[in-house]
């Protein structure tokens, strides 16, 4: 049972992610300015495209989701900037390579692999791996891989706009950065809060009921992009 003094937290962790999950059956779903400013972009516009990544980042809560994942037990900063690293190297070269190439990636079945993503850390952090497999898999290969998946996403939802040749790389090199300045910024939000709780003597529960929060969203990630994949 979980104890009164963190039912309520948790509860509340709980409708926000039910509230982000049925905000939009795209995760990458982007607003109209936002989608008014794409289709009509020419040439380099740095800045509009460093604050667009930001903001689908800030939003993004299928990789933010996984990224509570990645640094729920991760103690060192030395550790946390080795693993946020190689998550943003994943989407970094999928971002870039699969919008200047043109890879041709179903957005629906992507986004359902990010939320196998998320099913996958937050069931590794539960120790389901170890109990079943008796070993967990390589956690680093597995952020990189992850993060190659994410990248793609993020590249499908750009390739709707058929951005101009024009200043393309450069465009692309700025909403990177974004990205990574919005990711910078919730991580920090994210880490305070799972910081505050460490030194809580809840923290057993909590985590355990967070990972299990997380393996759940997962799944209601997965169900909603194939049921979009099938339908459309």
């Amino acid at each position: 049972m979980i104890k009164n003094h963190i039912r309520k937290p948790l509860l509340v962790l709980g409708l926000f992610l039910f509230a982000l999950l049925s905000f939009d059956l795209m995760a990458h779903g982007v607003d109209e300015s936002t989608r008014v400013f794409l289709q009509n972009n020419t040439g380099v516009q740095f800045f509009p495209f460093m604050y667009i990544g930001a903001k689908h980042m800030v939003t993004g809560y299928d990789h933010l989701l996984f990224l509570v994942g990645v640094i729920f037990f991760l103690y060192k900063s030395r550790d946390i900037l080795l693993y946020v690293s190689m998550f943003t190297l994943g989407h970094s070269l999928t971002l870039l390579l699969g919008v200047m190439i043109d890879i041709q990636v179903n957005a629906y079945l992507i986004d359902a692999i990010i939320g196998l993503s998320v099913v996958y850390k937050g069931f590794d952090n539960l120790g389901g791996f170890k109990r079943t497999l008796g070993y967990s898999p390589n956690a680093k290969v597995a952020v990189l891989v992850f993060g190659l998946f994410h990248g793609f996403g993020l590249a499908t939802k750009l390739q709707e706009f058929q951005l101009p040749e024009d200043g393309l790389f450069t465009n692309l090199l700025a909403f990177n950065i974004g990205v990574e300045i919005g990711q910078f910024a919730a991580l920090t939000f994210i880490l305070l809060g799972i910081s505050y709780w460490r030194k809580h003597h809840t923290f057993k529960q909590f985590s355990t009921a967070t990972n299990t929060l997380l393996v759940s969203a997962g799944f209601m990630l997965i169900g909603f992009q194939l049921t979009g994949y099938f339908v459309n």
